[in-house]
């Protein structure tokens, strides 16, 4: 198997510039002038700058901040509130029985956005000769949910807690990137991106997350270290989006 790289990241190139591109331009402009009040004198107002969104696939956008930061947003919901966690997200029909999240995605178009906002790729976790946790930019995942009339916001971390010490998750995911493979049954065509069959963003280790904690988290039944910290999730159904955002300072002098 071999990771993302040069011409096999061409597809998740183009489809990053071509999602980058759509935002270019999209500023807030001011109100043009036959709209101003008569009389009124004194400077024009500053224009308005707000958040600007672009779809990158189903499910998945592109947002740039009025500070030109970006990050990606995805759609998802709550599909477990208690037990044992192997992910945070999963993609839907996959691995819900051991993920807070499911989200009918496409986990190429998340990994394109992710691209898009400036992050890059590092390696997945290895396990031989020695264990080497995953790598790459890291990504602050936050979750957004309505809860009766109030929004709420919070640290996708707090939904997450040790099954030892009963404390928080207090690490934050890497963009280790996932793998391509041949596909067997169609060896000439698309390769597969092993994300896709449900490690999104994980909670414990796996070579096939697309986003990973750089931390010793086993993914046997047995060890498992993680588990859901009910208090904090909404309920079954509830529609959530996840933020993801690269922190990208600490890449640039990856070159």
């Amino acid at each position: 198997m071999r990771t993302l790289r040069r011409s096999s990241r061409l597809g998740f190139w183009l489809l990053s510039i071509a999602a980058a591109s759509s935002l270019l331009g999209c500023e807030g402009t001011a109100p043009r002038e036959e709209n101003r009040p008569k009389g009124q004198s004194g400077a024009k107002p500053k224009a308005v700058v707000e958040a600007k969104k672009a779809a990158v696939g189903k499910n998945v956008f592109l947002e740039v901040l009025p500070n030109k930061k970006r990050r990606v947003l995805v759609s998802a919901e709550v599909c477990l509130r208690e037990g044992p966690l192997e992910q945070l997200m999963c993609r839907k029909q996959t691995k819900e029985h051991e993920a807070i999240l499911t989200a009918d995605v496409d986990a190429r178009e998340i990994h394109a956005a992710l691209i898009a906002a400036g992050a890059k790729e590092g390696s997945p976790v290895r396990f031989a000769p020695k264990y080497q946790p995953a790598s790459g930019t890291t990504i602050k995942v936050s979750v957004q949910y309505k809860d009766k009339d109030k929004l709420v916001t919070a640290p996708a971390q707090s939904w997450i807690k040790n099954a030892k010490t009963n404390k928080l998750l207090d690490s934050d995911w890497v963009f280790a990137g996932s793998r391509l493979v041949t596909n067997p049954l169609d060896p000439d065509g698309p390769k597969l991106y092993l994300a896709n069959d449900g490690d999104i963003i994980c909670v414990s280790n796996f070579e096939t997350a697309m986003l990973d904690l750089p931390i010793n988290s086993p993914k046997d039944n047995a060890d498992l270290v993680f588990v859901a910290n009910t208090e904090r999730i909404p309920p079954l159904g509830t529609k959530v989006v996840v933020f993801l955002e690269p922190v990208v300072d600490a890449m640039k002098d990856d070159k």
